[in-house]
């Protein structure tokens, strides 16, 4: 074990220590099955690799004074998935799978709202997004050409999403090697902060943040869904 954990202890340590605790409970499972006569002795694995930091690497994130330029030149360019897809990506802040794997019964394109069920979401939530007039742009002009009322939104076929390099390639091939995608949900939390005098929690709200405070969280009820309206619209208008 020590010499499968080694070359990624260091390199992406919160992976390797899932690995470890995976390893652990598939021994454990053995050995209550009587197929390992003893424990597994996880502690001794630890002693023989180097001592972790505590430090935590955050996603990179464009500044949000340059995404407005990003997107012209996403917009202006011959239209593809993944451009669209990205572009919705960033217009609601949400994560990329998020996008990748939406399907159309999840719109409502009428009201304007895009309902994400909860074991879709991070946080095990439903999670309602106010689209933006920009947001729903997009979706309109790829209802036209959908394969079913059904399918995926963001998808060849409707039936495979595209994966998640497909966005990431879209930074790598404009010139852009430090920013990921996930990294735009930072840029949006930073723009609300700075330009915006919404509080912290409808930003969080916006992305579908969990409250660490449970008893704040078991009396907060509103989601902010008519603040967050205004929120993603400012947003949109911004970035163009």
């Amino acid at each position: 074990m020590v010499e499968v954990l080694t070359p990624i202890w260091l390199e992406i340590p919160d992976t390797a220590r899932k690995i470890l605790q995976r390893i652990g409970a598939v021994l454990d499972f053995a050995h209550i099955k009587g197929w390992r006569e003893e424990e597994a002795a996880l502690r001794s694995v630890r002693k023989g690799l180097p001592r972790q930091t505590d430090k935590v690497e955050h996603f990179k994130a464009m500044p949000f004074a340059d995404i407005p330029a990003f997107m012209t030149e996403l917009t202006t360019a011959s239209p593809t998935t993944g451009r669209d897809a990205l572009r919705f990506t960033i217009y609601n802040a949400v994560r990329s799978s998020e996008t990748r794997k939406a399907v159309w019964t999840e719109i409502d394109l009428d009201k304007a709202v895009w309902t994400i069920p909860d074991e879709r979401m991070k946080a095990k939530e439903t999670h309602v997004v106010p689209l933006s007039k920009a947001a729903v742009s997009i979706l309109r002009r790829r209802w036209k050409s959908r394969t079913s009322d059904d399918g995926l939104i963001f998808s060849n076929n409707g039936e495979k999403p595209i994966s998640d390099m497909t966005m990431t390639k879209l930074l790598r091939d404009a010139g852009i090697k430090g920013a990921t995608v996930h990294g735009f949900r930072s840029a949006f939390t930073d723009w609300a902060a700075e330009k915006t005098d919404f509080p912290k929690k409808v930003a969080d709200k916006a992305l579908a943040h969990k409250l660490s405070n449970q008893v704040e969280a078991a009396y907060r009820r509103t989601d902010f869904f008519d603040k967050r309206r205004e929120l993603m619209a400012m947003w949109a208008e911004f970035i163009g």
